[in-house]
């Protein structure tokens, strides 16, 4: 796989590798963890992670920016691994639940998030540019997209365990004090806490028998008060503990970078070179120099505008949809029984993008690889407007199946019986998840081969930052999500994400021709 490539790609790749591994670990579990942490309903939680996967990205932009700045791409990074390491600190260290002080707790957290959101920032565009720079040499140029397909392959390997070690962990201290997992419970724990017997009688009436089937031992609850607070203690220790894998994979990801640290290129030394080779550049060329350097910068931020879109609709995962999955899911019939852990709960789904990535980039590339043999490989800007095309088709299918659901606000009058008669099967998450990645695979890694090479070599830190700036716009509206979900029927909530992907979709194919000159 790595032969024809750079030396360095590896070393990058398996850098990402451990990082987003316990990047993920964190990402999968957050919204629910703000949720049952601070009772907060999806609405607010949605507020702190658009935010929060916003900054992600702008701060992105910053360490663009910093980093041509100081000329030091290479321990920007480094500074940037340690940092998140540090935030993951933060939000592991283990609180009381209910909290004592909403705004304290709350803000300590919030503080943890921001830590990851600067170091991330420090760390992710610039290492793509750092792989980028590998792939300016000609004997590797014409395999810049297989190369940026890999490194993204890498990416998703460790997006594909960490959901399985966050519920597994959390899984594991429930176990251990006794308790079962129940995705319900939480919501129902900070309600009763609330409101005692004055909530709702079907919500009353759920919680007792939520909270009998959640005994390991087979006792009855007497005490719902007692049991709401245990049961919310232990069910956020977990996460907590969860978070703390994440610390480890942060050192992992720190050694590996530091072991290989001298196989990357400096984009610092290149940039010095192209200023002494400019001495000989004709009055002339450095005039359509500066022509195609403007060319180049508003074709890369036509691609930004278009891609906001898809990450709107595409980070759904992490909030709307995982609480699609928590609500309307069968997830009984996915229960793994390791005996001293099980993986139960909708965080799992979080595994089968990753895993649909590691699966299918091979695939994709033999394709693109035949095409290309035969000369009918479509363009890369082209291949970004496919995917659109294909995300929109991802919400289609799944509004097609959320017709019959009843809404968010209907579940609170409805009985465990009734819910469990209406939950629909994991099958729907899982076909969900297989087309939004085929769609991701055309936009994601070509978009950044993309930028890698049409960014004008000074700005390549900028133009990457930019790049993830853009996605920061797209995550700085997940909330919709949120909002949709919580106040319209299911199926007109994936209707809006039908129709922010299909209009891109026509946007970017009306600018695919220029695009194309603009990267020849």
């Amino acid at each position: 796989m790595f032969k024809n490539h750079p030396k360095g790609l590896l070393a990058a790749a398996l850098a990402n590798m451990g990082e987003r591994f316990g990047f993920y670990i964190m990402m999968a579990i957050l919204t629910l963890f703000i949720s049952s942490k601070f009772g907060l309903s999806e609405t607010t939680t949605g507020y702190i992670y658009s935010a929060f996967y916003a900054s992600i990205y702008l701060l992105a932009l910053v360490g663009g920016l910093i980093a041509d700045k100081t000329k030091n791409y290479k321990g920007t990074i480094l500074i940037g691994i340690i940092l998140m390491a540090i935030g993951y600190l933060i939000i592991a260290i283990p609180t009381p639940t209910p909290v004592p002080s909403m705004g304290l707790y709350l803000a300590i957290t919030i503080g943890g998030l921001m830590v990851i959101s600067f170091g991330n920032g420090l760390f992710k565009g610039n290492l793509q540019a750092l792989v980028g720079q590998m792939y300016d040499d000609p004997k590797y140029s014409d395999r810049r997209d297989s190369g940026f397909q890999i490194f993204y392959m890498f990416i998703n390997i460790g997006a594909m365990f960490a959901p399985f070690i966050a519920i597994g962990v959390r899984n594991w201290w429930l176990k251990t004090n006794n308790f079962d997992y129940n995705g319900s419970l939480p919501e129902l724990c900070h309600q009763y806490i609330a409101e005692g017997t004055a909530m709702p009688t079907e919500s009353l009436s759920r919680l007792t028998e939520y909270a009998n089937k959640a005994m390991l031992d087979g006792s009855t609850v007497t005490d719902l008060t007692a049991f709401s607070n245990s049961y919310l203690e232990v069910f956020n220790r977990g996460f907590q503990y969860a978070f703390a894998a994440a610390i480890i994979a942060m050192l992992i990801s720190l050694v590996i970078y530091i072991v290989n640290k001298n196989k990357f290129p400096d984009p610092a030394k290149k940039v010095v070179n192209q200023k002494n080779a400019s001495s000989n550049i004709s009055k002339e060329e450095i005039q359509m120099s500066v022509q195609e350097i403007k060319q180049r910068v508003y074709a890369l931020f036509a691609v930004f505008g278009v891609v906001i879109f898809f990450w709107l609709s595409f980070h759904q995962n992490g909030y709307s949809l995982t609480y699609f999955a928590r609500d309307y899911v069968n997830l009984e019939v996915i229960n793994i029984d390791l005996g001293f852990t099980s993986i139960k709960g909708a965080e799992i789904f979080q595994s089968v993008n990753p895993i649909f990535v590691v699966l299918l980039t091979p695939l994709i590339m033999w394709v693109f690889g035949s095409l290309k043999k035969r000369k009918k490989e479509p363009s890369t800007p082209m291949k970004i407007a496919i995917g659109m095309g294909i995300a929109a088709l991802a919400y289609v299918f799944l509004m097609i199946f959320s017709f019959a659901l009843p809404a968010k606000e209907a579940l609170s009058g409805m009985s465990a019986t009734q819910l469990d008669a209406m939950r629909v099967t994991p099958w729907i998450m899982i076909i969900l998840y297989f087309i939004l990645t085929v769609a991701e695979l055309f936009i994601s890694p070509l978009g950044l081969s993309f930028v890698s090479k049409v960014a004008p070599p000074h700005l390549q830190g900028l133009m990457q930052g930019s790049w993830l700036a853009a996605t920061a716009i797209g995550n700085s509206i997940l909330f919709i999500g949120g909002l949709l979900y919580t106040s319209v029927p299911i199926w007109a909530c994936w209707l809006v994400f039908v129709i922010a992907t299909g209009l891109s979709m026509l946007v970017m194919l009306s600018m695919v021709k220029w695009l194309e000159r603009v990267a020849k």
